[in-house]
């Protein structure tokens, strides 16, 4: 999977966020994308993701053969996470999981009983998630995005409402389970991007 940015610039009204990014994500690859609270990091890693337009230029998607993916299909290839993300609060974990699973191919044939193992939660399994604790609706939140078998796997500050139990596990299904991806992490936190190798400044592009 290859993403180019190409003149990439936002503004909310007059106030210009990045002006003019261009840039060529490849994968195998972790990239991160750095930056002080309210610098456009979130913002640029919904535009690449395709949720959110840019003012200006385009952002152009290829498969690992050089075919075209267009905007509008590139869904099917991303596995998203975020702290302002919404989880169906109504369903159970276990719920939860077969609905999203119906929609995405698990990593390495999960089942979603080995998922709930692996995230600690198989005394919550047949609770309402709206009965979870902050953390473990963040779990939840990364479990859907990491454990998916995906080509890019976009995270925005993973750790967000975890304690030091819940950062390890993190790494240890990031190490498990990001190889291969193009994957992309918007933080501040350097516990969150450990794993990345380039890393982007947001403030560099203002």
């Amino acid at each position: 999977m290859k993403i180019t940015l190409e003149q990439i610039s936002k503004r909310f009204q007059r106030n210009r966020i990045f002006k003019e990014v261009s840039y060529t994500f490849q994968s195998p690859g972790a990239y991160a994308l750095l930056g002080a609270n309210g610098s456009g990091k979130s913002t640029l890693l919904r535009i690449i993701a395709g949720m959110q337009s840019a003012s200006s230029g385009k952002v152009v998607y290829e498969g690992d053969s050089g075919n075209a993916i267009t905007a509008s299909d590139f869904f099917r290839h991303v596995s998203f996470c975020a702290p302002g993300m919404e989880l169906v609060e109504e369903f159970t974990l276990q719920e939860f999981l077969d609905f999203h699973f119906s929609f995405k191919q698990p990593q390495e044939s999960l089942t979603t009983i080995q998922m709930i193992r692996l995230m600690g939660l198989e005394a919550a399994a047949n609770k309402p998630i709206y009965d979870y604790s902050s953390g473990m609706k963040q779990r939840v939140k990364l479990a859907q995005a990491i454990f998916a078998n995906t080509p890019v796997l976009m995270l925005d500050e993973p750790c967000t409402n975890l304690d030091e139990k819940g950062v390890q596990q993190y790494k240890d299904w990031m190490d498990m389970y990001a190889s291969g991806r193009l994957v992309f992490i918007a933080s501040n936190d350097p516990r969150e991007y450990y794993m990345c190798q380039e890393k982007l400044i947001v403030e560099d592009f203002a």
